[in-house]
């Protein structure tokens, strides 16, 4: 019987390339800029641009529907589940925020 023979040493790993941006993803209008939070449920995505006081929301492969958020600072996302007429309600300094009380532009 023959003796076992060394194993091979692992090669070193790569290093990871790093991300690309996520620009060529971006689904609002690219003067907006870049969103401070956006997220998406129920078919319908979200992003909000606080400098600039808007918000953006797609509904489906619809349109894209731009908001004036006024004097609001959104701090976050809810959605009602249920039906199709699914109610959109943000977070706010002063509580909560729906979707048709803001200025559509």
């Amino acid at each position: 019987m023959k003796p076992m023979k060394p194993m091979t040493p692992m090669a070193p790993m790569k290093p990871m390339e790093p991300m690309k941006p996520m620009d060529d993803a971006a689904w609002w209008p690219a003067e907006l800029g870049r969103p401070n939070s956006a997220g998406a449920q129920n078919q319908r995505r979200y992003a909000y641009f606080g400098d600039t006081h808007r918000l953006a929301v797609q509904q489906g492969d619809g349109p894209v529907r731009l908001y004036d958020t006024g004097r609001h600072r959104i701090q976050g996302f809810a959605q009602q589940q249920g039906d199709s007429s699914a109610s959109l309600t943000f977070a706010g300094e002063d509580g909560p925020i729906t979707l048709e009380s803001l200025t559509p532009l």
